[in-house]
């Protein structure tokens, strides 16, 4: 059987995307195990830089030990190597390579980076690809030029310049790793309008997917439209974002722990930077441990739903929840079709969105009751560390440096997990079923 279950990997990209990503983990694990990468005398626990490597390669955030204290500068630079790796994708990276090097990019490749960018077909795949490593690299150089910018009124020209490159890299990764030191994300800047901008401008524009940015940049002739995936895409982005931030303010406005002693102005920055954030970024300006629990619980939803298909984030994704919603629009009405911007999804794409949500709250599910046994905390401040883990978020009501072994097991698979999504993990693990020769008679069940 295991013969079998590896003869079938050359033929598997979901096997291959799993391995590929597992590989970089434990490379990573490796690498921050050595005396250069730590500051610390004594040598990390292994559980510790597993985590650490896993947390950076899933961009999701969670650390158990302080980023900008305890790794060595040499450490930080392998944590955003792992990032970049992680975002963008290894097969991305790999690819980059074979066309620097004029190599031919083999079928197979094709059709495992058809499946890590989630693309329908193979057609125009290489093309995509020099077109994510652009716009990542010229966001990304974008927004450390404005970081450096505002950080050179705090600290040395060379310390700016440094933590610009770490911060924009991994923001625009949706990673939520910073070096400001003490766990402190970028609460010190609640009220930095350029800061708060230009964070959100690169959490927003790695979470919408690489699809969406081609579509974007391509708009400008007049011969092209937005995609249906594009306008989906953007319009649910933005209507979470709203309507998170306006919830978001309601409930915080005089919350004295979190928002209440802010101007108008920062509340309304703090209020968007938090709705923003849970877009799967794990950045936070305000005590998280602070907000109200029905300001926590949005929070976990947001999380849940994540980023874009095709992005650097995680989550169930907002084409999911879209389908998910237009199927319950379309059930209320009566209609038998799911219709978005005047377009039918077709029924296995509903089918789909709805195996991937149960999916993922299956897990969810199952992590926090193993985590509320092994873990002596608030269920909710459980619930809000495992939805942050499969929605590779990374953002933290303080349990992370808390957890037991066990509890720190559970946090790195459903980082891993999330970061690939079930149903790729599933297929990578699951035999491969054949097409079914018939179908059986049709029964009928009461519903609701």
């Amino acid at each position: 059987m295991f013969r079998n279950w590896f003869r079938s990997i050359a033929a598997s990209p979901p096997r291959i995307l799993v391995l590929g990503f597992a590989a970089i983990v434990f490379l990573g694990a490796g690498l921050l195990m050595l005396p250069f990468a730590h500051t610390q005398e004594v040598t990390p626990r292994f559980i510790d830089t597993l985590f650490t490597a896993t947390s950076a390669t899933c961009v999701t955030g969670l650390v158990v030990v302080d980023t900008g204290t305890y790794w060595t500068t040499a450490g930080q630079w392998i944590i955003l190597a792992m990032i970049q790796i992680g975002g963008l994708g290894f097969m991305t990276m790999a690819t980059l390579f074979a066309i620097m090097l004029k190599r031919r990019v083999t079928l197979k490749e094709r059709l495992v980076l058809q499946e890590a960018f989630n693309q329908t077909s193979i057609e125009g795949i290489i093309r995509l690809v020099r077109k994510v490593i652009a716009y990542a690299l010229t966001i990304e150089l974008a927004g450390a030029v404005l970081f450096t910018s505002r950080f050179m009124f705090d600290m040395p020209v060379g310390e700016a310049i440094y933590k610009g490159i770490f911060h924009a890299v991994s923001f625009f990764n949706n990673a939520g790793f910073d070096i400001m030191g003490d766990y402190r994300s970028l609460v010190d800047y609640v009220g930095d309008p350029l800061i708060n901008i230009v964070t959100m401008l690169l959490i927003i524009l790695g979470g919408l997917g690489f699809v969406v940015l081609a579509d974007l940049v391509e708009i400008r002739n007049p011969k092209r439209k937005l995609s249906l995936h594009s306008k989906v895409v953007l319009s649910m982005s933005g209507l979470l974002i709203v309507i998170g931030a306006a919830i978001i303010l309601l409930f915080e406005y005089t919350n004295a722990r979190t928002m209440g002693s802010l101007g108008f102005g920062e509340k309304i920055l703090a209020a968007f930077m938090q709705s923003v954030s849970p877009r799967t970024a794990g950045v936070n300006t305000v005590d998280l441990a602070g907000l109200r629990e029905a300001t926590q619980f949005l929070i976990i939803i947001l999380m849940f739903i994540g980023a874009s298909p095709g992005s650097t984030g995680g989550g169930i994704k907002t084409t999911t929840f879209t389908a998910l919603v237009g199927a319950v629009i379309a059930m209320v009405r009566g209609k038998e079709d799911v219709v978005l911007f005047k377009f039918r999804l077709a029924q296995e794409r509903v089918y789909k969105a709805l195996t991937v949500t149960l999916f993922a709250f299956g897990l969810v599910v199952v992590a926090t009751m193993i985590l509320s046994t092994t873990e002596d905390h608030h269920f909710l401040m459980i619930l809000f560390e495992v939805t942050s883990a499969f929605g590779t978020v990374g953002l933290t009501m303080g349990l992370t440096t808390q957890l037991t072994v066990a509890g720190k097991i559970i946090i790195i698979l459903m980082m891993f997990i999330g970061r690939l999504g079930p149903l790729t993990l599933t297929y990578a693990l699951g035999p491969k079923q054949g097409r079914a020769l018939y179908r059986n008679a049709e029964g009928k069940i009461i519903i609701g």
